[in-house]
């Protein structure tokens, strides 16, 4: 059985004769070379998916449904009937679902959950997240990779490390440790948007399925909270001022009715027509304190309308659950790629490796 190649070079066609036969032949004929770095390899391939650290990952499916985006026809027809144009109105929001993954990526957003206490399996007491990720393990290779920054961060930080609390973080100013610890939670949440269904799936991935399984849920609430917050900021500002605005005109109200009736009762079988004009001012500046606080009374009834509309809604559809099986790593599949590398590399060395090598050192010899 022969296979022909055919290669094109400078307009001139050449033919390269490939027996299959043989090929298989020079393999079988150092089957146990290759048997043998199959069993190496398989070995090899034992020791580092045992030593790579299992993983869980848990999964939040939510369905954001956000007020600003909805129907805003009872609010709007609301603030039209009382004479408040603009009140019922929203903008463009700045912030939608396509922007979530990259928010939960935020370092703002990360320190929020970076303190969060977590219930590790086999473990009472609850410790915050930073800690726990300094409990987790890596594979002992790192060790080795790791040995000499570690031995340069041990003499840089000595002293700082006795008096340093890693709990207290500063935004502007992180330590090493901090800048470590947030990079280690960043690469373990994470956020995906389904374009057919604008579902959000948060994932958390951690070596205790309860860590994931709490981080995971802390992640979707603080980012309910992030969202609730941004969206209802202004409008909560707006009904703040409104409600400022209407105590004030309140007691000026009562001021004037209160400053009216002593007025009434000081001056009540005086006919005078100086002191029926002074009575007939205070009653008329009392109604216009009553207008002007029964209209901001209104404005703060529909700021406060706004607010709720404005708040966005949250469906979980699908709920954090602790998980009973690593996501990671498979240890089936990484056994089997270093099955088929150790069966690759030693064919291939068998068959083109130890011509080309010869050759090399021909050439060398030749030199």
């Amino acid at each position: 059985i022969k296979v022909f190649i055919n290669m094109h070079q400078e307009d001139k066609t050449s033919q390269i004769d490939i027996d299959l036969l043989e090929l298989i032949r020079k393999l079988y004929q150092n089957k146990y070379f290759i048997l043998k770095l199959v069993c190496i390899s398989t070995i090899l391939g034992i020791i580092i998916s045992f030593s790579i650290p299992s993983k869980y990952c848990v999964k939040i499916t939510i369905s954001p449904e956000s007020g600003q985006t909805g129907d805003n026809g009872n609010l709007t027809g609301m603030a039209s009937v009382l004479g408040l144009g603009g009140f019922g109105t929203f903008g463009k929001d700045a912030i939608n679902s396509n922007m979530f993954p990259d928010i939960i990526q935020t370092t703002p957003f990360i320190i929020d959950i970076y303190n969060i206490k977590v219930s590790p399996q086999n473990q009472e007491k609850e410790i915050p997240l930073h800690k726990y990720l300094d409990k987790q393990k890596i594979p002992w290779w790192n060790y080795i990779l790791n040995l000499p920054s570690n031995i340069k961060q041990l003499f840089s930080s000595k002293q700082l490390s006795k008096t340093s609390d890693e709990s207290n973080i500063n935004p502007y100013k992180l330590t090493n440790k901090q800048n470590g610890t947030i990079a280690a939670i960043r690469n373990s949440i994470s956020a995906a948007v389904d374009n057919k269904t604008n579902m959000i799936i948060v994932s958390a991935t951690f070596q205790d399925p309860e860590v994931a399984a709490i981080v995971a849920d802390s992640t979707v609430a603080k980012l309910q909270e992030y969202i609730i917050d941004y969206r209802t900021r202004k409008a909560q500002e707006d009904c703040n001022y409104l409600d400022k605005l209407c105590k004030e005109r309140k007691e000026e109200y009562h001021k004037a009715q209160q400053a009216y009736a002593d007025f009434m009762d000081t001056n009540r079988n005086v006919i005078l027509q100086r002191t029926q004009a002074e009575g007939t001012r205070l009653q008329n500046d009392m109604s216009i304190a009553f207008q002007i606080y029964s209209q901001v009374e209104t404005q703060l009834q529909v700021a406060r309308a706004k607010v709720q509309e404005a708040k966005p809604v949250f469906a979980i559809v699908e709920p954090a659950t602790v998980p009973l099986s690593p996501s990671s790593p498979n240890k089936k599949v990484l056994v089997l790629i270093f099955i088929f590398l150790g069966f690759v590399g030693s064919s291939s060395w068998i068959l083109f490796g130890k011509d080309i090598w010869k050759n090399l050192k021909n050439i060398n010899k030749a030199q």
